[in-house]
């Protein structure tokens, strides 16, 4: 492995999405920090992930932290002081029910979904955005859902309004940030047969995956922020 390999940190990478960058990502030779809530690891039954990190254990670190937890995060920071990240990309994210509307939803599920898809992950932003180099890139995982404009059929309120929010969110980080040279991205994976999307949805984690990784390159360099989907389209606002 050469010095020079890229980092990647993938924040929630314990199955589905995040599962599939750390697998995309060591595929392309980087090296991969990948994070999980708890360390989850039975010694006879290994996650997926922690398999993966015992055949290559040069190229892929497991590091723990429940990012709606802010002094966890704020321990993940200094545990990775002096890192280089090239690519942060925030994958953690919960899903809502279809059904679920604004006049059904109790308070503590809106703030559960709302925490975590939102003001988690731009605190894990806010947290580690200073181990990214200025030619590096921080993309967030949004959703196709997450569009106000192409909201023209309603269903997963909640949810779409917690992708809304982290777009929102992102957008403001970059307005406040608009010198930052450094690539700024919220990625829509397209509809994924994971446990979130479910057994009818259109994609497989790889074919979606290895779109956001192609999409991600192909945007390096690009200062700015951009809302993009797995095959490198716009995506509306």
């Amino acid at each position: 492995m050469p010095e020079s390999a890229s980092t990647i940190l993938v924040v929630g990478a314990s199955r589905g999405l995040g599962l599939g960058l750390v697998r995309e990502y060591l595929r392309r030779g980087w090296r991969v920090v990948g994070t999980v809530r708890d360390s989850g690891r039975d010694p006879a039954r290994p996650t997926a992930l922690h398999a993966l990190a015992a055949e290559q254990p040069a190229r892929l670190a497991i590091e723990i932290v429940d990012i709606t937890r802010p002094d966890q995060v704020a321990a993940l920071r200094a545990r990775l002081d002096g890192r280089r990240i090239d690519l942060l990309f925030v994958n953690a994210g919960v899903s809502n029910g279809p059904a679920e509307t604004i006049a059904t939803v109790s308070t503590e599920e809106f703030m559960r979904v709302m925490l975590t898809n939102a003001l988690s992950p731009m605190r894990v932003v806010e947290a580690l955005a200073d181990l990214v180099p200025p030619s590096g890139t921080i993309a967030v995982m949004s959703s196709g859902l997450g569009s106000v404009a192409n909201n023209d059929r309603g269903g997963y309120e909640v949810y779409r309004a917690s992708k809304a929010s982290l777009n929102t969110l992102m957008r403001s980080f970059a307005a406040r940030h608009s010198d930052d040279p450094r690539t700024l991205l919220t990625i829509a994976p397209g509809w994924v047969r994971t446990d979130m999307g479910g057994p009818a949805a259109a994609l497989d984690v790889e074919t979606s995956i290895r779109g956001v990784a192609d999409t991600i390159a192909a945007r390096a360099g690009q200062p700015g922020l951009a809302y993009l989907d797995h095959a490198g389209r716009i995506v509306p606002w």
